[in-house]
């Protein structure tokens, strides 16, 4: 490995934006080893394998402040790699269950062959879902248990195409709100506020929310550490930025 990389060089290999490094830099994260001409930071070998780790680590939903601490502790970076391994792998092995059943589900339905009613849910982790409803139930109260009822009923008969469409969306909103941050647009901006009537809608294919529980929702996707990790993946503030940009649409246009 080369001795030192330019933040261009290593933002262009590790395909994370040079404005990312540079909140990693600015919150003790990752620090430049030295700043060259014009201020441009450079990064020793060392710092580089700390980047992969940081990267695979966010890859295991952790948050930024979750990932300092481990990152700060590793004293061995061979006995950490081989822990990042061991979590890679059982990542690896449920996906490969989900193919699985997900291959074998399409095959079900196109009548190419049965399936049992127990291998429907082959690799879906129960657990992982029901701390997602217990997360929304400790936020919005008992109303909560009614949107995820009302969840269930209104996605129970999409198909895959129909899924994928409402994902979709999801990634469009959430990719056009890191082109307003870029263009260094506020929350309240008026372009987020349609941005983040978009995002009300989207929502609203699986549930109707209020005031407090769009707010609520927006303060969960910035607390979250799960939720956290995926957007700090796009830009390091557009968790807060959604949080924000979606109180600001609740208060304005929701009862």
């Amino acid at each position: 490995m080369d001795e030192e990389w330019s933040i261009t060089r290593l933002a262009k290999a590790s395909g994370v934006t040079v404005r990312t490094l540079r909140h990693y830099d600015a919150v003790g994260l990752l620090p430049a080893d030295r700043l060259g001409a014009g201020g441009v930071r450079h990064y020793a070998a060392a710092s580089v394998l700390r980047l992969q780790r940081i990267l695979l680590l966010r890859d295991l939903g952790l948050g930024l402040s979750e990932i300092a601490a481990v990152v700060d502790e590793e004293k061995d970076a061979v006995e950490a790699l081989r822990a990042h391994l061991t979590g890679l792998l059982a990542e690896r092995r449920r996906v490969e269950r989900l193919v699985r059943t997900v291959t074998a589900t399409i095959a079900h339905l196109e009548g190419e062959r049965d399936m049992a009613l127990e291998d429907l849910f082959d690799g879906i982790d129960p657990a992982r879902q029901a701390a997602h409803e217990a997360e929304l139930v400790d936020r919005f109260g008992d109303g909560a248990r009614q949107h995820i009822a009302e969840s269930r009923r209104r996605t129970a008969g999409w198909d895959r195409a129909r899924a994928d469409e409402a994902v979709a969306e999801y990634e469009a909103v959430e990719d056009a709100a890191v082109e307003l941050i870029e263009a260094g647009a506020a929350p309240d901006d008026p372009r987020a506020v349609e941005l983040m009537d978009r995002q009300y809608r989207a929502v609203g294919a699986f549930w109707t929310p209020d005031r407090a529980s769009f707010t609520g929702l927006g303060r969960m996707y910035a607390d979250s550490p799960e939720f956290r990790a995926r957007y700090d993946a796009k830009h390091p503030r557009l968790a807060e930025f959604l949080a924000a940009a979606m109180a600001a649409y609740a208060e304005r246009r929701l009862d």
